[in-house]
């Protein structure tokens, strides 16, 4: 079968691309920027790559579209293919009916679900299965170093996938998450975010819901026990095995943690059952393990297994990744776009780098963001940073009014080059810069390397 995949060049509209390819299917998609590296790893695939919307693809005669939800009406090859009255559907859908849900080969569904730590709790459940020989299939919304690709179909039994909350497609306003039916899910955190399509959090919470209700009564719901929005979908109706984690005493059959974030003892209850020692930093990555390890545990890999499998775990790209040193000063990239997110990853790096001075770039990049929904959060989120350095874009509110309680510690400038010339000209030798976006940022991080290099 061919299939035209319109967004191909997202994280997961990519990672449908490369799995359709490997299950035998000719592919070739089509984006409103095709850039690397997710263009790079779908032509090393063999997937034909085309630049824009035209309708002059519908000359490729597709057997099916597969429509991502960067795509709205009135986009040129959307009109056509309704025009036209050609067959399309989602990737979700798409993908729960070939690939989770294909009759010929059963698959064990593992999918991840939270505001944050998405990408790497499934990225570590995925490698805890690999290491078990499992192998399992994945669908990341990111690329996991251990594994070099975003995803692939394995040839086991099991399938670890993202599952987002977001919207599925122009046509289909519900969750993606809603078509994996999945029978090991976990519900990592919960709160409010894509302000441009929930209300408030009660909408969120009500999706949530609708991901609790598909898995079976055999299945198993991992579940943060710290996540008051969490108890209360739960409070909705809860159908499954549950197996909570986090929680901050001793509670029965819950996992927690006892010892330091790179190194700690896995409790159930009051009893030791692993212990984890990595090159991780923050708490947050430490909840994400024992999610991992609970929800591993549910298709028969012992806890001290998944453990020990931690310890080869090299995160995500994006995730912290040091993007070069000049003259004594790190530049970091993260992911990070939510204010919780950036306050977390801040105190990651804060714990690692000690006294260190620690520089803060950012763009409020997300739609949310963009919206001021959670200016307010943003002095809160960055107070840990000695300065802060904020692009003022066409957002519809100051950056630096929302900033002014930062007073001096924080910058504001309206264009990337201007940003790194004052990052520049306050960065000393032994300074930590994190970048903090889910976008490119105009090339700062080589732009910010470049300059303090000369």
């Amino acid at each position: 079968m061919h299939l035209h995949i319109l967004g191909v060049c997202g994280t997961f509209m990519g990672g449908i691309a490369a799995i359709a390819r490997e299950a035998g299917h000719r592919v070739t998609g089509c984006d409103a920027n095709v850039y690397p590296p997710m263009s790079d790893q779908l032509r090393a695939l063999g997937i034909d790559l085309i630049e824009g919307f035209g309708a002059d693809q519908m000359a490729l005669k597709p057997d099916l579209f597969v429509i991502g939800n960067v795509v709205t009406r009135g986009n040129a090859l959307m009109e056509a293919i309704l025009d036209a009255g050609a067959v399309y559907t989602s990737g979700p859908q798409w993908l729960g009916e070939n690939v989770l849900r294909n009759p010929a080969r059963a698959r064990h569904v593992l999918a991840v679900a939270g505001t944050h730590g998405k990408t790497t709790t499934t990225s570590m459940l995925a490698w805890i299965l690999d290491q078990a020989g499992l192998q399992p299939g994945f669908l990341v919304g990111g690329v996991p170093l251990n594994f070099g690709i975003s995803a692939r179909l394995g040839e086991g039994s099991t399938f670890v996938i993202e599952a987002d909350e977001y919207d599925t497609a122009f046509f289909d306003k519900r969750s993606k998450f809603v078509h994996y039916r999945p029978r090991t899910a976990i519900l990592n955190n919960l709160e409010f975010d894509h302000a441009d399509i929930f209300a408030d959090l009660a909408a969120i919470e009500t999706q949530f819901h609708h991901l609790v209700r598909t898995v079976p009564a055999s299945g198993r719901l991992v579940v943060n026990a710290r996540e008051a929005a969490l108890d209360r979908v739960l409070a909705r109706g809860c159908w499954s095995e549950l197996q909570r984690f986090g929680a901050r005493k001793e509670e029965p059959g819950a996992l927690r943690a006892r010892g330091e974030p790179h190194a700690f003892d896995v409790l159930r209850g009051s009893l030791k059952i692993a212990r984890v020692d990595w090159q991780q930093l923050g708490e947050h990555n430490q909840l994400n393990a024992l999610a991992a390890i609970a929800a591993a545990e549910h298709v028969g890999v012992p806890p001290e297994q998944a453990a020990a499998a931690l310890a080869g775990f090299t995160n995500v790209r994006r995730r912290l990744e040091l993007r070069g040193e000049v003259r004594g000063i790190k530049v970091y990239d993260d992911f990070a776009h939510h204010p919780t997110a950036m306050r977390t990853t801040l105190n990651g790096l804060r714990r690692k780098s000690g006294l260190a001075r620690m520089l803060v770039v950012f763009e409020p990049r997300t739609n949310t963001m963009k919206r001021g929904e959670m200016k307010a959060l943003l002095p809160w989120a960055l107070e840990e940073a000695d300065l802060s350095f904020c692009l003022q874009g066409n957002y519809g509110w100051s950056a630096a009014e929302a900033l002014a309680p930062l007073g001096a510690q924080a910058v504001v400038a309206d264009t990337v080059d201007a940003l790194v010339a004052a990052i520049v000209q306050a960065a000393r030798p032994g300074d930590q810069v994190l970048v903090m976006s889910n976008g490119g940022f105009g090339g700062i991080h080589d732009k910010l390397l470049a300059a303090l290099s000369r």
